[in-house]
This record gives C-alpha cells, structure tokens and sequence, in this order.
C-alpha cells in the first residue's frame, strides 16, 4: 500500500484514552476567536493542536465469571472519548509525548491532558 495524505494515518491505532494530536502554530487564531498567546505556551507548558486520531476509551472490566452461554462477542467494551477527529484541543504539555512520524511532529496526549476543546459545528 502506497502512503498518500488521504490514508497515510490509516494504519497507525491509537491506544486506549490516547489522542494523536497535530501541533499548530502558536500565533494563529481560531475563526471563533480562540487564541493562545506565545507566552502562554512558554510559561504555562500549553499547547494547541487538532485531534488526529483517538482511541477507542476507557475500558470498562468485565466480570470475571465465565459463563457458557456467553460468546466471543462480549468481550471488551469501551467509553468513548469527549474528543472528535478534527477537534482543536488545547492541552497540557506535561502530559503529552512528543513523536515524529513522517517527518512531521505529532503529540500523543492522554484525554486527562485536555483541557478544552474547540469543535466546528452548528449549535
């Protein structure tokens, strides 16, 4: 499979509560108005960026009896996440790990690292 930017993401999975987030320049400003300051981000350790990929939630444990009747199906299941695909997150650096995949710089950030998202649609 060749990589193109429609699909160059495709093959990458997210982990659990883990956002892929694309970092985007500080001094630019949201259509709604959204902006954050270079001097926010160098004293306060804030970082904004575009949500990726997620991952699929927090697990929820199953019980640990096991049953007959139950199949295969009911095995893990998921709480999703409050962040969308195409989402702007503003986020703690504290708690992101920086990555390098195609020669660009992403950051892997735990939903717990947001602290506010921005998403484009109608109220």
């Amino acid at each position: 499979m060749r990589l193109t930017p429609e699909n160059k993401f495709k093959k990458l999975i997210v982990i659990g509560d883990r956002l892929l987030i694309k970092p985007r320049q500080s001094d630019q400003k949201t259509a709604s108005g959204l902006y954050l300051p270079p001097g926010v981000q160098e004293k306060e350790k804030v970082q904004q960026g575009y949500v990726i990929k997620s991952g699929p939630g927090y697990v929820i444990p199953m019980p640990v009896e096991d049953e007959p009747w139950k199949t295969d199906e009911e095995q893990v299941k998921y709480i999703p996440l409050q962040a969308k695909e195409g989402d702007l997150a503003i986020f703690l650096l504290s708690g992101a790990t920086e990555v390098m995949y195609e020669n660009e710089k992403y950051f892997i950030v735990p939903q717990s690292a947001i602290l506010m998202l921005e998403r484009e649609e109608e109220l």
